[in-house]
């Protein structure tokens, strides 16, 4: 991402693409806390099926998401800006947070160049749990469409390039559906704190 503006319509897009139908059928626990930081969505979304690949080179599928809670994140190794600013945020917010089993994920959109060597330098740059993943770009690219991601690769002169994405934090509930999302700006403290009110409501449906 090289420009405030650009990633800033981007993760508009993904907030439409998360919250459409939100208002024609709210199905989730009308009891759960409003979130200060984030937006419940109406029904927790299925991810659909995932063939990716973690920092460990190992396969991530769907079964890797059940029984715990999740805040997954999209972005690229390359990235100059967001991503780094974002990553360091999440660190703050799952530790700030303290949710046991809260993993934070992060989906590489530039898999051309993130190998799991190269993702398992970079998040762990940031903590030690976290999870890097990338696979084919089909792979990416379906599951991109599943969270409403939008992707654009830029290229730059000299045959370089960037890729321009969207900002969205999704939170997955422990059967790995999309139950709510947080937009930039991130706070550490309001984020942390929405995450420990909708821990007791993120067991699925």
């Amino acid at each position: 991402m090289t420009k405030r503006s650009s990633w800033i319509l981007l993760g508009v897009a993904a907030v439409c693409a998360a919250l459409s139908g939100f208002w024609l059928a709210r199905k989730l626990d009308s009891s759960a806390p409003p979130l200060a930081s984030g937006t419940w969505l109406g029904a927790p979304r299925d991810t659909g099926s995932l063939r990716l690949t973690d920092q460990d080179g190992r396969p991530f599928t769907q079964a890797s998401l059940q029984g715990k809670s999740s805040l997954v994140f999209f972005g690229y190794t390359h990235c100059p800006d967001v991503c780094p600013t974002t990553l360091a945020k999440l660190a703050q917010v799952k530790k700030s947070a303290g949710v046991p089993g809260l993993q934070v994920v992060f989906v590489s959109v530039d898999p051309q160049r993130d190998t799991p060597a190269v993702l398992s330098t970079y998040v762990h740059a940031f903590d030690p749990q976290f999870i890097g993943l990338t696979g084919e770009p089909t792979a990416i690219a379906a599951l991109t469409s599943k969270f409403g991601i939008a992707v654009a690769r830029v290229e730059l002169p000299g045959g370089d390039y960037t890729m321009d994405h969207s900002a969205a934090v999704f939170l997955l509930n422990t059967h790995g559906q999309i139950a709510a999302l947080f937009t930039p700006p991130f706070d550490v403290r309001q984020m942390a704190q929405d995450l420990r009110s909708a821990a007791p409501y993120l067991t699925g449906s």
